[in-house]
């Protein structure tokens, strides 16, 4: 849409204000009030401009319109939408408007024709009218829900429908769910959103154009009533409602209940990955043994938390895991994981590597294998580079009776968070967040290990806080490693972590070239990404029937899962 001057916008209004109020088709209301006798200032397209924001703000005036959603409790948006029956001849101005007025101003229901009087505010960038100091029923009507479809076009806005009772004929899909207990929030989006930098062909504008945010028009944090409790890709239909704004976004605010469809079984365990030697990779959230700390609050909690890890590493089954996020109180975490798994799955099974040097940071990384299927290859070592604030574990290991070696290098790299004010670290604006220089300067360090150590055959691999087409993981490439994930797993499943409601690949396996020919698959295990955060081991705000024992929302990272087939041993 082509921006108007100031002078031709005035003219517009102008115009646009000489034109007598169109009557809402409607009928009358038996016994109307007097009141109703007096005429709309000014049709609710006027109030609502073309632009952003109302050219009538600070006003007050008299519109007319049908009442197509009603949340005036005090627990809810303590208001009214109207709309007017009768769209003007500019698609540009929106038809519908915000009345804050709660009952005590004027009990209203859906499909009762007002006249309201009130000041026309744009309230942290929504149009409404508040205060208002009349509303009139002066009949019944009915508005039609408009059909709408993402994404957006380009150079349109949601603005142009602000307010307005929209219905979109299309199927959505659930992209975020992170505030769904919290708030009552989901995201939809239109065939799913992808963080730019993880894949080629994403841009920002189109996300978010093609997304959309539904809530329940409930102030109430923690609500005791919840949307329904869907899973990341869940398949949406019928969805209709009107449409606010609020806290920086538009907010469709749903008039009728929506269906969703889930989009296929939870994965009960991990798709085959072949060979003879079975790596994994899992971020635990958190695993502590100190209560109160990063981990479960209270003994109950972390029952809970130590169950849903042991579901989820037994699930895995693998020869090797690498973790992160454990608690660095020496083995006494990774210990304590390792005794609750071999409880379920027999005692002798998995066993704990000590690391050497796991740093000065709250949390650090570590690797159980399976001492029946795999032989440690001497002591494992570390590194001292200042650089890591994790220091990696390194380990190399054959299978049990010999043969071909392979080296982990578990790593936790640095993260996205607490971004520095200035220099190379802090935010570039280049959709990498900050602190990247210091992770090309880690994924250069492991590089610079493989290199001096001569390690065979390494595959390095965790939670390096990088998307897929990022410049730590194009150092580590041009390095000489291969992705595996980018290899073996389709381009709509290869994602391990959902920020924002976009989805991409924190979890990396990297390989040399010679381990590549050995590589027999890889999969990443879609238990937590997709899954709500309500369902995790928390026991604050938590709906107490949501929970289960088992891997489901386990951590907030999905495992990733690689096969090598590997020659010699038994």
């Amino acid at each position: 849409m082509q921006a108007l001057s100031r002078a031709s916008l005035a003219a517009v209004v102008a115009a646009c204000a000489a034109l007598p109020a169109a009557p809402a088709a409607a009928d009358p209301a038996p016994g109307a009030s007097a009141a109703c006798a007096t005429p709309a200032s000014h049709r609710i397209a006027q109030v609502q401009g073309a632009g952003d924001a109302s050219p009538l703000a600070g006003q007050t005036v008299r519109v007319e319109g049908v009442v197509t959603a009603d949340f005036q409790r005090t627990d809810q948006l303590s208001g009214f939408f109207l709309q007017d029956p009768r769209p003007d001849a500019d698609p540009a101005t929106s038809e519908g408007l915000f009345a804050y007025a709660r009952e005590s101003v004027r009990d209203v229901k859906v499909g009762d024709r007002v006249l309201i009087t009130g000041t026309v505010t744009e309230y942290n960038g929504w149009t409404e009218l508040s205060p208002v100091t009349a509303v009139d029923v002066c009949g019944t009507g009915r508005v039609a829900p408009l059909p709408y479809r993402l994404p957006v076009a380009a150079g349109a806005s949601l603005e142009q429908v602000e307010n307005m009772l929209l219905t979109f004929p299309q199927p959505l899909t659930v992209s975020d769910h992170y505030n769904l207990g919290r708030y009552g929030e989901v995201t939809l989006s239109a065939q799913g959103l992808f963080q730019p930098t993880d894949r080629h062909g994403v841009d920002a504008a189109g996300n978010e154009r093609r997304a959309l945010l539904v809530d329940d028009a409930s102030t109430r944090e923690n609500p005791a009533t919840l949307p329904p409790v869907v899973r990341a890709g869940d398949v949406a239909r019928g969805v209709t409602g009107v449409l606010g704004y609020g806290f920086g976004s538009y907010r469709l605010q749903p008039t009728e209940p929506i269906a969703y469809a889930s989009a296929g079984p939870r994965p009960a365990r991990p798709a085959r990955v072949g060979g003879n030697v079975k790596v994994a990779s899992f971020n635990t959230l958190n695993w502590f043994t100190t209560l109160g700390s990063r981990g479960a609050d209270n003994a109950e909690e972390q029952r809970r938390q130590l169950a849903k890890l042991v579901s989820a590493l037994k699930g895995l089954d693998a020869d090797a895991v690498a973790l992160m996020e454990v608690e660095n109180n020496g083995q006494t975490a990774l210990q304590a994981l390792v005794d609750a798994v071999n409880a379920e799955v027999g005692a002798g099974t998995y066993a704990a590597l000590a690391h050497p040097y796991p740093g000065t940071d709250a949390i650090q990384v570590g690797i159980i294998y399976k001492p029946g299927k795999l032989t440690p290859v001497g002591a494992a070592t570390s590194s001292q580079d200042p650089v890591f604030s994790r220091p990696p574990l390194i380990q190399t290991f054959r299978r049990k009776g010999g043969g071909q070696p392979f080296t982990m290098l578990v790593n936790h790299l640095k993260s996205k968070g607490s971004c520095p004010s200035g220099g190379p670290d802090a935010d570039q604006g280049d959709g990498q967040s900050c602190w990247n220089a210091t992770r090309v300067a880690q994924a250069k360090a492991l590089l610079g290990i493989i290199e001096e150590q001569d390690l065979p055959h390494p595959i390095v691999l965790g939670d390096l806080n990088a998307y897929g087409e990022e410049d730590p993981i194009r150092t580590l490439e041009a390095g000489g490693l291969a992705s595996v994930t980018k290899r073996f797993v389709p381009a709509g499943q290869r994602y391990s972590y959902l920020f924002d409601g976009l989805a991409g690949e924190l979890d990396h396996a990297l390989v040399g070239r010679q381990l590549l020919k050995r590589v027999s698959g890889a999969t990443i295990w879609h238990i937590n990404a997709d899954e709500p955060r309500i369902r995790d081991y928390n026991t604050e705000f938590n709906p107490p029937d949501l929970y289960r024992p088992d891997a489901y929302r386990s951590s907030d990272h999905d495992p990733l899962v690689i096969g090598l087939n590997l020659p010699g041993g038994r």
